[in-house]
């Protein structure tokens, strides 16, 4: 089957398989929240961006090998409803960016900075620090080195736009420029965003729209 990154809340998780990654999109919760499953090809360890809700159904998705890391993208209560569930039957790690963490109710065992590296078993994530939807929050940037890059972009960035910034034009000039000299400006078209809510995209498809997010300030 192909990956197409469209899940729905009850639905089946989809799997997109690469060289040496394995990564799993599963939708839970009310707002639709997306949580992905990493696994390394060749170790069999995994990581997991955002306990957003239902903890059972992220700890089914997750099996019997369990969890190494669980990494939390911003500090939005929709982001980590599961996170104390899925931690106490896990036992795993905890990860958030620094200036979210206070914002988290479940322990940060590594706070997380700008150009950080995480591991999920031989493959390497890199956490660039996204200032203006939250102060703290973090999108995580797997260079495939087969392929193109892939980056999961919690709230920060989606299909047609970038995130909530609440009318704050601050905020949204922060987060725009973020968005596009740590995303836009260093990785291809080519690059695969897998957001937080919702489908999918591609750099490619969102470059050509980047004035349009400036002039309208959201």
């Amino acid at each position: 089957m192909t990956y197409s990154g469209r899940v729905t809340v009850g639905g089946p998780a989809d799997v997109h398989e690469l060289k040496d990654l394995m990564i799993t999109k599963v939708a839970v919760g009310p707002m639709d929240n997306n949580a992905y499953l990493l696994r390394c090809r060749a170790t069999d360890e995994q990581l997991l961006i955002d306990a957003a809700n239902d903890a059972q159904t992220l700890l089914g998705t997750i099996g019997d090998d369990g969890i190494a890391s669980v990494v939390t993208t911003h500090r939005h209560g929709d982001h980590w409803q599961a996170l104390a569930e899925v931690v106490a039957a896990t036992g795993t790690r905890t990860y958030a960016g620094r200036d979210d963490a206070e914002g988290i109710p479940v322990p940060t065992d590594v706070l997380v900075g700008d150009g950080d590296t995480l591991r999920v078993g031989q493959v390497e994530l890199t956490a660039r620090h996204l200032v203006g939807h939250t102060p703290g929050s973090i999108v995580l940037v797997y260079d495939d080195p087969h392929g193109h890059p892939h980056v999961f972009t919690g709230d920060c960035l989606f299909p047609g736009g970038v995130g909530n910034t609440h009318k704050d034009p601050e905020a949204f000039a922060s987060l725009i420029h973020d968005v596009e000299t740590k995303l836009f400006d260093v990785l291809p078209d080519e690059t695969w965003v897998y957001p937080g809510h919702g489908n999918d995209t591609t750099l490619g498809a969102e470059r050509p729209h980047l004035p349009e997010w400036h002039a309208r300030g959201w």
